[in-house]
């Protein structure tokens, strides 16, 4: 039973012990999910975080891997590079006493990814739940529009977990309405997909990250965590969360990797977007094509050929007002 009082997406895990709660499209996007994952943690309930990683996880020594394609990142695994989320994650998390474990997978294609959720899962003695998390709203995208954004690993991921029945709850947050932009993402269409999937009973509806809440708080510390981290490669996506968190607006200098662009920080980007993901992978028009791929790079070539073979794309629409 559904209740104004609670976000679909909060009913819909109420009675799972144990969450997932992992990121889609690499990169920083695992951040996306932390405030979820502390207010999962407050209910009660035993939260663990994971990442489909762009750092160099084969560089990791053999004590860091749980399974072949599934590391597990803590505050003092060792730097390889100076990019590394998951381990900045991991270091922030030691900080405020909480669980620092971040388990990372390589970027893969989809039948591996799928074989590490398994192995991941069987390491954690299962879950009740799976949470996605995207910063931005690229993975909402079915295929069919002008622009999908980076859609690989987001693809990989979706079609994965989309993969893996024996989970009872598996559900899809995006965070950062409005940052793929710069992407060619078209956020009227990204409206539309939602009203598509709010018609069969996919979409679980939205909520804001409030500054003054624990989780907020905490977000915006990781955050700015995060970016001190990686001072030559700070998160745009979550700068600009962060930012529209704090309630800044408009074209909001965090970066100089914004530099010749202008941003729309605005209230929009502090919002949950929530689907359920079997609704979402079944409105998905090219998913099937990427079940029997092993690497990324093939995800890349099944989309440009459903591209190439489609009759039209929906074209980019404005805001009407």
């Amino acid at each position: 039973m559904l209740s104004l009082s609670e976000p679909p997406f909060f009913t819909r895990l109420r009675e799972a012990r144990r969450v997932l709660v992992a990121g889609a499209g690499g990169g920083f996007d695992v951040y996306a999910g932390l405030p979820l994952a502390l207010a999962l943690r407050s209910a009660g309930k035993e939260v663990h975080l994971a990442s489909l990683s762009f750092a160099d996880l084969y560089g990791l020594s053999p004590d860091s891997w749980v399974a072949s394609d599934v590391a597990a990142v803590r505050p003092d695994t060792p730097l390889r590079g100076d990019y590394f989320p998951e381990r900045a994650l991991a270091r922030w998390l030691a900080s405020q006493g909480l669980p620092d474990t971040v388990y990372a997978f390589p970027g893969t294609g989809v039948a591996p990814l799928r074989a590490a959720y398994r192995e991941l899962l069987a390491h954690l003695g299962g879950v009740d739940a799976i949470v996605l998390v995207d910063g931005g709203t690229d993975i909402l995208m079915r295929g069919d529009e002008h622009g999908l954004g980076t859609p690989e690993e987001d693809m990989a991921s979706l079609a994965a977990v989309g993969g893996l029945p024996e989970v009872e709850h598996r559900l899809v947050a995006c965070l950062g309405f409005g940052v793929d932009a710069h992407h060619g993402v078209n956020h009227s269409l990204v409206l539309e997909n939602l009203a598509a999937l709010d018609r069969v009973g996919g979409y679980l509806g939205a909520f804001s990250l409030p500054r003054e809440s624990p989780e907020g708080a905490a977000y915006l510390d990781a955050v700015a965590h995060a970016q001190h981290s990686h001072a030559g490669h700070p998160s745009i996506v979550h700068g600009s969360v962060a930012a529209a968190v704090r309630g800044d607006f408009g074209d909001v200098r965090f970066t100089e990797r914004t530099r010749g662009s202008e941003l729309f920080v605005n209230p929009l980007m502090a919002l949950y977007f929530c689907v359920d993901l079997p609704a979402l992978a079944h409105a998905n028009l090219y998913l099937d094509r990427l079940e029997n791929t092993v690497l990324l790079r093939q995800i890349s070539t099944s989309i440009a050929g459903f591209r190439e073979e489609i009759p039209r794309q929906r074209p980019p629409r404005a805001f009407p007002h």
